[in-house]
């Protein structure tokens, strides 16, 4: 049995994991699913940005963490000189089914990885109708950064940003 954190080598495996909690979120939400590039899934796990938790030998969860923003910073943000970027973050709908803590264990990690890069803050963005994954990312210290936005396929989002103690 093998199980733990471990950077992500099968961009298929985290591209499948991440598709069916997208399925399983707008199904139970009734929002629409994002739309995901396997190109860009194979270019994250190829640069070494996405984590996967194992337990008994499959992928219950991952995110992915840059040092880099996807594109330019949104209006509200706090001010950080090193942020860091989570994104991607993915449980297996068994596990979100199950109300067990995987997604935790992600957010979690990605907070200790950005600080072991020398973050100063986390950035991450969110459907405001995936309410448990909003309170989750509240109940670890993320804040809302300005208001809801919606595109032309109707995706709603939010920023959310939290600070790190670099003192250490």
């Amino acid at each position: 049995m093998t199980g733990g954190w471990e950077d992500a080598t099968d961009a298929a495996e985290v591209h499948a994991l991440l598709e069916a909690c997208d399925a399983h979120q707008a199904d139970a939400t009734g929002t629409p699913r994002p739309v995901r590039r396997r190109e860009t899934t194979a270019a994250l796990v190829e640069g070494r940005h996405v984590r996967l938790l194992r337990e008994d030998g499959r992928a219950v969860g991952m995110f992915t963490l840059t040092t880099r923003p996807r594109a330019e910073e949104p209006p509200g943000q706090p001010h950080a000189d090193r942020p860091a970027y989570l994104s991607r973050l993915a449980v297996a709908p068994a596990h979100l089914a199950a109300g067990s803590l995987v997604g935790v264990r992600c957010v979690r990690e990605a907070i200790r990885l950005a600080g072991s890069l020398g973050a100063d803050a986390v950035r991450a963005e969110a459907n405001p109708d995936i309410r448990g994954t909003r309170a989750l990312l509240a109940s670890l210290g993320f804040e809302q950064c300005g208001p809801v936005h919606s595109d032309e396929t109707g995706r709603r989002h939010v920023y959310l940003s939290k600070s790190l103690d670099v003192r250490k």
